[in-house]
């Protein structure tokens, strides 16, 4: 019998199957050790077969069977298969990303605890052990008063030797318990819900079908209870479940949720977790002890078997996209794995992706609505301050006047806020006001952040630190200017104009292990209190006592050289606006901007998704934007300048030969530098192209793409997320 087998190299060169000779009890999915050029690699046999093409004698065999039982299930070799025939990956890197390194390269192992128990009457006991071994007859009367004691605990208590001498006896037994090491979850009181006519009648339009379901429902809506009544309808089937939320700072709350209502079924996965802990998950997942599949991005290749239904709540989120190698859409692998299982996919969000939502208009999608929020509560009042009309009026601060009489009101209620800039640090640039020097990273064509916390500049691209300028490097100036404010710096004025506690949330306050859960809870269980934060918070908190929301700064993302810049903005707008009077309606939002007249804005203002729906996909149409094209980004990096602009060149040349063939199907060609030079020390450079959507046209510019030069990196992405 002859293994086909997939090296675990990340090359192109040996991204083809292998034969090996298969030892008696080798099996597809299993994990092998192989020769390989004159060393032993790890494999993963993909297939068997009794025949070979290739010359007998030179073919070796695997060395050693690494596991007992195969680790790649079926379905999750093909989902695999899937992704490399769709996103034009390596086998052996879509490998990497079904098996956790952990499980993969053996990190982690399963954990005991030992337990010692009296297996004997107390008075056979000492006749055996005799009057002399006074130690191990105060063992089995320490046992006599207790069921069980820990076996390393007992041998603190006298020594291993008397112990293991009377395990040797028979008179004590020696127990092992699985120990698993499972992320620290806060069990909620959270009860079955009545549903409402619409959330009913969105489960009975999804539950238990073979289609694709948008779920657009209004902050507030009740989507998450339809999630959980649709997942309890698969599971008293004798199904299982996926769930995928955008951001590891969802994950505690919902999985305080999630774990009150299916009790131990649910397992986490996400990128939070110690490799111990992914290991346990992945296990509890494996062997069909969890049911529930609850976790970001990397969940959805959960080894999970008989799904029914899989679940990505705001499936509008650009996290679902993985910006780095190997490189995936979470839509697509969700959308095979449901058809392989015949169960429904739901994607549920209050703003869904105009891709998204477009489908639905069209067909594609089946479309769902939950068009009120719980028991009719109204969404919040959006109020639009014009920063400069503040300014003309010597309103110098980065806060309207209106917005700081709305803390005022809550504060004194006893209410809480949420303040949303999406920026971190104090400030985002350091500027010498004589000279014009601007602090840079050494490794980074970026501009320096001044985290004050730390009195350290930070590039946010590579996570180099420098020490604070007190003076300019280059004219020794003190007359030093600061950037547009950051959360450290909110955090700050408002502790100076408000007596309540303030909470920080973004990537430097949670970078620690449970940061999410442990900032989100202080905040949950603390009135009046004022939570300052990035986009981490805008999504998917339910906190009652929330009256207001502050969005300081919602041009952050309006002005992006991004085709999304506009969607990305609405949705986050409607988004944080929806945390605000989620139980008695009483919520408030101020929207502070330097364009109050943008069409953004005015949908925003009134939760007019349609109205937006209906604008930016007429402009994308004229525009020829996706979805009525595809963006294709060919990104090539190197330490040396010269030798990224001369494989660009190269590349190039190849793109106008398809541009050629494929005429004014191509709608858009051109080779640049990134908006972002460089980065970690490596020059950037870029191939633009703009296509109508063709998968031969995708294929092709993949093709061109796919070659080896030495000491430059070449990845290709397809409506990247962002261009920098």
């Amino acid at each position: 019998m002859y293994a086909q087998v997939i090296v675990d190299i990340s090359n192109d060169a040996v991204d083809r199957v292998f034969d090996y000779v298969a030892l008696k009890d080798t099996e597809i999915g299993m994990r092998v050790r192989v020769p390989f050029a004159n060393r032993e690699v790890l494999g993963y046999v993909i297939g068997l077969k009794s025949t070979t093409d290739f010359d007998k004698t030179k073919i070796k065999s695997i060395i050693k069977n690494l596991d007992s039982i195969p680790k790649l299930k079926p379905e999750i070799l093909e989902v695999c298969k899937f992704m490399c025939g769709r996103f034009f990956l390596r086998l052996s890197d879509a490998i990497k990303l079904v098996l956790p390194s952990c499980v993969r390269l053996d990190k982690s192992s399963e954990q005991y605890n030992s337990y010692v128990r009296l297996i004997l009457d107390i008075d056979t006991a000492i006749n055996l052990i005799g009057k002399r071994a006074k130690s191990q007859l105060a063992i089995v009367a320490s046992l006599n008063d207790q069921i069980e004691i820990e076996y390393t605990k007992l041998c603190e208590m006298f020594s291993r030797a008397s112990v293991n001498a009377l395990i040797d006896k028979g008179i004590i037994e020696r127990t092992f318990t699985r120990k698993l090491r499972a992320p620290e979850v806060t069990i909620s009181n959270v009860e079955k819900n009545i549903l409402t006519n619409y959330q009913q009648n969105a489960v009975d339009m999804i539950a238990g079908k073979d289609e694709t379901f948008l779920l657009k429902g209004v902050t507030g809506s009740g989507k998450t209870e339809v999630y959980m009544t649709i997942i309890d309808r698969a599971l008293a089937q004798g199904k299982t479940a996926i769930m995928l939320v955008p951001e590891i700072s969802l994950t505690p709350q919902m999985m305080s949720r999630f774990n009150a209502r299916f009790p131990n079924l649910v397992a986490v996965l996400h990128s939070g977790l110690s490799e111990g802990e992914r290991y346990d998950e992945w296990d509890r997942i494996f062997t069909g002890k969890a049911r529930v599949v609850l976790g970001a991005r990397s969940a959805i290749f959960a080894p999970i078997e008989d799904l029914g239904v899989i679940v990505i709540d705001e499936e509008h989120d650009g996290s679902y996209t993985s910006e780095t190698n190997p490189r995936y859409f979470t839509h697509d692998v969700a959308e095979f794995r449901a058809r392989q299982n015949h169960c429904p996919l739901v994607l549920g969000s209050a703003t869904p992706s105009i891709d998204s939502y477009k489908k639905a208009k069209d067909g594609v999608y089946k479309l769902v609505t939950l068009p009120e929020r719980v028991n009719n509560i109204p969404m919040p009042k959006i109020e639009i301050i014009d920063m400069l009309g503040e300014l003309m009026e010597g309103n110098t601060s980065p806060y309207s006047k209106r917005l700081i009489a709305k803390l005022d009101e809550c504060v004194a209620n006893k209410k809480q806020a949420i303040l949303f800039i999406n920026r971190r640090g104090f400030a985002s640039f350091v500027l010498c006001r004589e000279c014009g020097y601007r602090a840079k990273c050494d490794d980074c064509e970026v501009s320096l952040v001044y985290h004050k916390e730390d009195n350290e500049l930070k590039c946010h691209f590579c996570g180099k630190r420098y020490r604070a300028l007190t003076n300019c490097p280059n004219c020794k100036s003190t007359n030093i200017k600061y950037g547009a404010l950051g959360t450290e710096r909110v955090c700050e004025d408002m502790q100076k104009m408000f007596n309540v506690p303030i909470f920080r949330m973004d990537n430097d306050t949670t970078r620690v292990k449970n940061g999410h859960k442990n900032i989100l809870e202080k905040f949950a269980q603390t009135t009046p209190s004022i939570l300052v934060g990035t986009q981490m918070i805008a999504k998917g908190h339910d906190y009652p006592n929330v009256a207001f929301v502050g969005i300081l700064d919602a041009d952050v993302s309006l002005y992006n050289s991004d085709y999304k810049s506009n969607e990305r903005t609405f949705q986050l707008i409607t988004q944080v606006s929806g945390r605000a009077g989620r139980k008695n309606g009483d919520g408030s939002v101020v929207l502070q901007t330097y364009a109050p007249k943008h069409y953004v804005y005015r949908f925003a203002k009134n939760y007019d998704y349609d109205g937006f729906y209906d604008k930016e996909i007429n402009l994308r149409e004229t525009t020829k934007f996706p979805p009525f094209s595809i963006i294709l980004r060919i990104l090539i990096s190197s330490k040396s300048e010269n030798r990224a602009r001369e494989v660009t060149k190269k590349l190039y040349d190849q793109a106008q030969t398809l541009k050629e063939k494929y005429g004014n199907d191509i709608l858009f060609l051109q080779a640049m530098s990134a908006p972002v030079k460089r980065i970690q020390t490596k020059y950037r450079y870029q191939i633009l192209t703009r296509f109508t959507p063709c998968d031969k046209i995708t294929s092709d510019f993949f093709k061109i793409s796919d070659i080896i030069e030495k000491d430059v990196s070449i990845f290709v992405e397809i409506n990247p997320n962002n261009l920098r």
